[in-house]
């Protein structure tokens, strides 16, 4: 029999004291059960049994701490997982508009400097932001005008060249390795059929049409507007924010917009580098279609490492069908030497310390990119992944200099 108002307990004639710590009643036994008391040191109300309470605490305290760690650890990274994932189908069901918008963004980026000395010239925002897109739009429709002048009657040899060079490849691997010419098409119908996804669809053709149309409307409307506006938009927000946080959402918009900037501009100018040394290289190895593999490969200058990589592969293929190996070889050397100068001398000079990434990080973004919305999301991915990576590094440095004692007077 338990006494509930705590006195003692009679077990076949025998007393037990229950057991004492500083007056709080721990427990007392009934037939082999434990009851736990009020702990008054608390003042709270009697704790349960073993495991509707403390029992799990008790055996989360118990693990280990490295498993502790890696169970948190593990969630976390899954529900950031599961996060970028919806972001990232959410992007591709809204795949116009998301393209839409990171092409303004980058665009805006790069044109701030012309907007900013418009500005200084005192002219009105909406005149400023007017001309800055007229320019824009200059540049593109004379560059465009001028490459097809030159080039329009090479791309049918460009197709030519390629596909003379991709059948010698084809030679040169079923007579060096051991593979059947039937092994070989089988893996080449496979990865076309893997890319391409099956017949062209009139239909789906005209829609993507469409679908690109609108998209270069809408960013060209959301330019203006951002060119015009975009300050006075960013301050309205900064309003909307109190306290402390304000000051770390200023300087990490700060951040985040020069990264984007630099990385733009240095994008470009890299690019248009890069084609120029292997358009150089390529006239004076006297390899046929010069312009349009300089023009691929400073459109592949977007895309880095991969769309670098893509490009010289073309530019070698085209001077093994044209000129033979000899200069395909002197060909990937030139490719090979630009890229290590590009990479190791020019990136770090223009593109400062503000957008250094590691290349595993880059490939990793811009294979994820690629993976989740095809060319588009291999242009975006690493521009994404280097604002991030500074907003978040900004926003770390804020915290740890408020969690830092001040220093003695």
């Amino acid at each position: 029999m338990v006494d509930d108002g705590g006195g003692d307990t009679t077990d076949g004639g025998r007393r037990a004291r229950p057991a004492t710590d500083g007056g709080d009643v721990r427990a007392a036994t009934d037939g082999g059960r434990v009851r736990p008391a009020t702990d008054e040191g608390r003042g709270g109300p009697p704790v349960t049994g073993a495991g509707q309470g403390a029992g799990p605490r008790q055996a989360w305290a118990g693990l280990p701490w490295l498993v502790r760690s890696a169970v948190l650890w593990s969630a976390c990274l899954v529900v950031v997982v599961a996060g970028l994932y919806l972001v990232g189908k959410i992007a591709v069901l809204l795949a116009p508009l998301a393209i839409a918008l990171a092409a303004t963004l980058f665009l805006t980026a790069l044109l701030d400097p012309v907007l900013l000395l418009l500005r200084r010239l005192r002219l009105p925002a909406a005149l400023a932001a007017l001309l800055t897109v007229l320019f824009l739009l200059g540049i593109l429709v004379g560059v465009g005008v001028l490459v097809w002048n030159l080039t329009a009657s090479q791309f049918s040899e460009l197709s030519q060249e390629l596909d003379q060079g991709l059948q010698r490849t084809r030679d040169f691997v079923t007579s060096t390795l051991p593979v059947t010419d039937d092994q070989l098409d089988k893996l080449i119908r496979q990865t076309r059929d893997g890319l391409g996804g099956g017949a062209p669809d009139p239909v789906g053709g005209a829609r993507t049409a469409a679908e690109v149309a609108g998209s270069v409307l809408l960013s060209l409307v959301l330019l203006f507007f951002l060119l015009k506006d975009g300050r006075s938009m960013w301050h309205w927000v900064l309003r909307r924010t109190t306290g402390p946080n304000r000051d770390v959402a200023a300087e990490a918009g700060r951040v985040g917009w020069r990264t984007l900037g630099a990385y733009s501009r240095g994008t470009m100018i890299i690019a248009a580098i890069d084609a120029l040394g292997i358009g150089l290289a390529l006239v004076l190895l006297r390899v046929p279609l010069a312009l349009p593999l300089a023009l691929i490969t400073f459109l592949g200058g977007f895309v880095p490492i991969i769309g670098a990589t893509v490009a010289g592969a073309v530019a070698v293929l085209v001077a093994l069908a044209a000129k033979g190996p000899t200069v395909a070889l002197l060909t990937l050397a030139a490719v090979i030497a630009v890229q290590q100068i590009e990479g190791n001398l020019l990136e770090p000079l223009v593109m400062k310390r503000q957008v250094q990434l590691h290349p595993a990080v880059v490939l990793v973004a811009v294979t994820a990119g690629t993976l989740i919305a095809g060319i588009a999301g291999a242009f975006v991915s690493v521009p994404i992944t280097a604002v991030a990576y500074r907003v978040i590094d900004t926003v770390q440095r804020h915290r740890q200099a408020a969690a830092r004692p001040p220093a003695p007077a």
